[in-house]
């Protein structure tokens, strides 16, 4: 059941892109004969919904009729061409997506069939890049798209899978380069083109490229939080934390972004754009709603937070309830540091006597240079 999953998988991708064979009759006269033949091999294969067709049959009859006609005029190598197009459409519906990309190119390959229509023969190259593809052979498919769009330049959908095949082989430059050409000179990406040329941008060490790309998509990006998230973290990544701020603060207005762990990264955020203020504001606001629930780590948060923002009272405050909390000689002695620092000798000294106890370094250090008329209270609390 699998395999024929993935073989029906297979045919559904490329069914869509085989042409019929009437216009193909456009090319070099064909006789009578090779005409019935033709539309009688086509109509074996237009049964596949009734499920009576004998791919593998009508495969090696096409086939067959193809080796019949090899060496002959150019009306035998064009129906030769044809019949090979009509096995390799009859190999993908059977599932060997291999054997069909092989008939492609075996018709491309036909002396002067270019001359004879090439529409025809691209579209069958354009089918064999897209087996090949499928099949993994990326290498291969490169080679055969790269010469189409030298004939299609404005070829947007290829531009895209070019990029995609590039990336494949992680050549993100040159992938980048085919994502900047299907931008410019096709239709506004889907959401999943979008993606991935930012991803490619991105990689191709273009963060300015692929954080305009994102940036400009917000607008649209209705619910998707995932796209905020992205666009911030590559301000981030560009040192542009004010930016990352802003548009995370934007999401957040707007319901983009929500819940403890968006909340608390806006926060960070807050902290790390120069707003430390308001990144304690917010926390403390979310602790007393319970909406972040307070914990050593939050604690912390808002000592670092209180301490940007140059607030003594507020600062201290915090770092006190955290040296409570943790009870670790490293953040009484951070605790002693800054009162001392602030002249607060009291909250200092019985900082540092608690951080000399818990056997901080440098404790002894720090409560020597109190000023003497302390140290003669030190009893107090």
């Amino acid at each position: 059941m699998m395999i024929y999953r993935r073989n029906m998988r297979v045919w559904c991708l490329v069914a869509g892109m085989l042409l019929p064979l009437g216009s193909a009759f456009a090319a070099p006269t064909l006789s009578a004969d090779i005409i019935r033949d033709l539309k009688a091999t086509q109509g074996q294969l237009e049964q596949s919904q009734s499920g009576q067709s004998d791919y593998h049959g009508v495969a090696e009859h096409a086939h067959s009729q193809a080796r019949r006609l090899a060496g002959g005029n150019t009306s035998d190598r064009w129906a030769r061409a044809l019949y090979l197009q009509l096995s390799a459409n009859a190999l993908v519906r059977a599932g060997d997506a291999s054997g069909a990309a092989e008939r492609l190119a075996e018709a491309r390959g036909i002396r002067g069939v270019r001359r004879m229509d090439s529409a025809q023969v691209d579209h069958w190259q354009r089918q064999e890049i897209q087996l090949r593809h499928r099949l993994g052979d990326s290498q291969q498919a490169r080679e055969l798209l790269s010469d189409w769009l030298s004939r299609h330049t404005d070829s947007t959908a290829e531009r895209w899978l070019m990029a995609r095949l590039l990336a494949d082989n992680a050549q993100w430059e040159a992938a980048a380069q085919q994502v900047e050409l299907a931008l410019k000179k096709g239709p506004e990406p889907s959401e999943a083109q979008g993606a991935f040329a930012a991803s490619v941008l991105q990689r191709a060490g273009d963060q300015d490229g692929a954080l305009e790309l994102i940036s400009t998509r917000l607008s649209t990006a209705g619910g998707n939080a995932a796209e905020w998230r992205r666009a911030a973290g590559l301000a981030q990544q560009l040192g542009d934390t004010e930016r990352a701020a802003a548009i995370w603060e934007a999401g957040w207005q707007l319901g983009m972004l929500a819940g403890s762990s968006d909340l608390e990264q806006r926060i960070r955020l807050h902290l790390a754009a120069g707003t430390p203020a308001r990144a304690a504001e917010l926390l403390e606001q979310a602790q007393a709603s319970g909406e972040l629930p307070s914990n050593l780590a939050r604690q912390r948060l808002l000592a670092e937070s209180w301490l940007a923002a140059r607030d003594r009272d507020q600062a201290l405050a915090a770092w006190q309830a955290l040296a409570e909390e943790s009870q670790q000689a490293d953040d009484w002695l951070r605790l002693g540091q800054l009162a001392h620092g602030w002249g607060r000798w009291d909250q200092a000294r019985h900082a540092l006597e608690r951080a000399r106890t818990l056997g901080a370094n440098g404790a002894d250090d720090w409560l020597a240079n109190l000023p003497p008329g302390n140290l003669m209270v030190s009893g107090e609390s």
